[in-house]
């Protein structure tokens, strides 16, 4: 092959490196990448937060005069997030990503209702294995928050990426998507505790739980 062809492949390929450095191309990899291993991480701590409520039922279920409705609450919130398949194709279907994370919610909220009414039972508190089992929730439950916040950053970063000139150009021309992510308020709530009021009438005779006893 002569010389000056080698030379014309060389510029060629160098101008074609150049251009999909420019246009995003390569932001657009780096970034599924993270999202991938971000929520990965959220995946496998919500993943450790189902197999801890078994294990938590159970104990419960030795408290005898333990409310049944609260606790059947928690069984069948479990049952429904375990049904969503949560793959990581998950992120791609706007849709998919809100049932996912509605019943995360839900068994959040369960979960927290559990725990406030497990107060009235001194016995239970005093239960070693409860104990264990509600600090090992307690330390999911952090792990979860710093997982979603690292997706969340994730996938604002490739978001902006898909509406940012001249990137977005190359997203329209690839079918690069906005990608789906946790709520703003939902984020916020889980960086407050939460808030038990014993006098408000929920019409269960439960209290009312409101903060981060109800995000995901």
């Amino acid at each position: 092959m002569p010389p000056v062809l080698h030379r014309w492949i060389a510029l060629c390929l160098m101008t074609a490196s150049l251009s999909l450095s420019g246009c995003g191309y390569n932001q657009f990899q780096s970034g599924n990448e993270r999202i991938k291993a971000s929520w990965s991480e959220v995946l496998s701590q919500y993943q450790r937060r189902a197999d801890l409520i078994p294990n938590l039922v159970n104990v419960v279920k030795g408290q005898a005069d333990f409310e049944q409705g609260t606790l059947q609450a928690v069984v069948e919130a479990r049952a429904k997030a375990t049904s969503v398949q949560a793959s990581a194709e998950l992120v791609n279907d706007p849709q998919a990503f809100q049932k996912f994370q509605q019943a995360q919610k839900e068994l959040s909220g369960s979960l927290a209702r559990l725990l406030v009414v497990s107060e009235n039972y001194p016995t239970l508190r005093a239960n070693q294995g409860f104990i264990d089992l509600q600090a090992q929730l307690e330390g999911t439950e952090n792990r979860i928050a710093v997982a979603r916040h690292r997706y969340i950053l994730a996938v604002q970063d490739y978001n902006v990426t898909v509406h940012s000139f001249p990137s977005n150009l190359t997203a329209m021309a690839l079918g690069y998507k906005e990608k789906p992510n946790f709520t703003v308020d939902n984020e916020q709530a889980i960086s407050r505790p939460p808030t038990v009021n014993f006098g408000t009438d929920t019409g269960t005779g439960a209290p009312k739980i409101t903060g981060s006893g109800t995000a995901p």
